[in-house]
């Protein structure tokens, strides 16, 4: 069983961030030509991801993804990045284009060493597409990482053997196509469940006639009010159920606190926390906070948001969006800091473009290397 991560354990390794700033350094030994390089060459491209099956949550339905592929480019080396638009968050494929060109200008001129730099005239520029200013944290990772040929993880010093099991995702569908699903899941030995409908109940006791597995549910701030939301947790407590992801939406902070003093489950908060500023507002409100590197704006900004986290007192989720094996690699090289791992979005994707991650009995290893550990495929 993985032991949670202490605040010792992070203090241990939150000098890494700011260590990366003497990776020109290393470099000079591993590879001269990284520190020689001047010219950056970005692009962005899409990526068109077909899903197994149906995706259905509180919100609405798809069948595939248009994600982006950012490319960057210098002495030689090429590193990469996913942006993965969530219409909740006002993001489309083409807002995700105009945020990109907008980076690209800011961001003119800079080495690949200046990481710190490029995120802040990312981040100034970017607006609500975080999925961006993610993508361009990832592709500047897996450049410095085949830089110096190093894996991310180990740039970032975190430590080994804490990677937790993580869960596979159910989508609402009907009571026997969930069934179906959760039968095809036989690998995965955690399971999520999406709820937030009518349905809830019936499609909850259907999943468990077929299995006994640890189920955690997100509801996607399905449920429209305090009441509603104890009564449904309430329920759900008597099925098994570890934990709710978002019972109710964002804004509802006054509601909120009556569910957090009357649940009894422990509450994750999804949509209500996008970036690491949003973690100190929702003390009182949720045990724990759910980081997905699309939203908080990558690898950096989801290692701070797990020390922040952890030093409120909060457990820790990291989730991601529906991506291909790119995006999970990222989110792979800091997942050792949380307790909770939702890393599951390639698993849904039926022509996953990249290869390179091994799953073992629910636990992502960290790859080899360099950069994030994946090639096309």
């Amino acid at each position: 069983m993985t032991t949670p991560l202490t605040r010792r354990d992070l203090l241990a390794v939150s000098g890494s961030l700011a260590a990366s700033a003497l990776l020109p350094g290393i470099a000079t030994a591993a590879t001269p030509k990284a520190v020689a390089a001047t010219g950056v060459t970005l692009d962005l491209k899409p990526m068109l991801l077909k899903l197994r099956h149906t995706w259905t949550i509180a919100r609405g339905s798809s069948n595939e993804k248009k994600n982006g592929l950012l490319t960057l480019k210098s002495g030689g080396i090429t590193g990469f990045g996913e942006t993965a638009a969530n219409k909740r968050y006002g993001q489309t494929w083409e807002s995700g284009e105009a945020a990109f060109a907008k980076v690209k200008d800011a961001c003119a001129g800079l080495s690949p060493w200046e990481h710190l730099a490029w995120l802040e005239r990312a981040e100034a520029v970017a607006g609500g597409d975080s999925q961006v200013v993610a993508a361009l944290d990832m592709a500047l990772w897996d450049w410095k990482g085949k830089a110096v040929r190093q894996p991310v993880w180990k740039l970032l010093g975190v430590p080994t053997g804490r990677m937790a099991q993580t869960t596979f995702s159910i989508g609402i569908d009907t009571a026997e196509v969930m069934k179906e699903k959760v039968k095809e899941a036989e690998p995965y030995p955690l399971l999520k469940v999406k709820v937030g409908l009518p349905n809830d109940e019936e499609n909850v006791r259907a999943i468990r006639s077929v299995t006994q597995k640890p189920i955690r549910v997100d509801a996607n701030e399905g449920w429209a009010t305090a009441e509603e939301a104890l009564a449904k947790i309430a329920w759900l407590k008597t099925m098994g159920i570890e934990f709710v992801e978002q019972p109710l939406p964002a804004a509802k902070d006054a509601e909120m606190k009556v569910v957090k003093a009357g649940s009894v489950l422990p509450l994750v908060a999804d949509e209500s926390v996008l970036h690491v500023k949003d973690v100190p507002s929702l003390v009182g409100l949720f045990d724990g906070v759910n980081a997905k590197l699309a939203k908080c704006g990558g690898i950096t900004r989801a290692y701070e948001l797990a020390a922040l986290g952890r030093a409120l007192g909060f457990k820790l989720m990291l989730g991601c969006m529906i991506e291909s094996s790119l995006g999970i690699a990222a989110a792979i090289a800091v997942a050792p800091l949380y307790d909770w791992l939702d890393l599951d979005g390639n698993l849904l994707v039926a022509n996953d473009p990249w290869k390179g991650l091994v799953l073992k009995d629910g636990r992502w290893d960290l790859p080899s290397g360099p950069g994030l550990g994946v090639v096309p495929d």
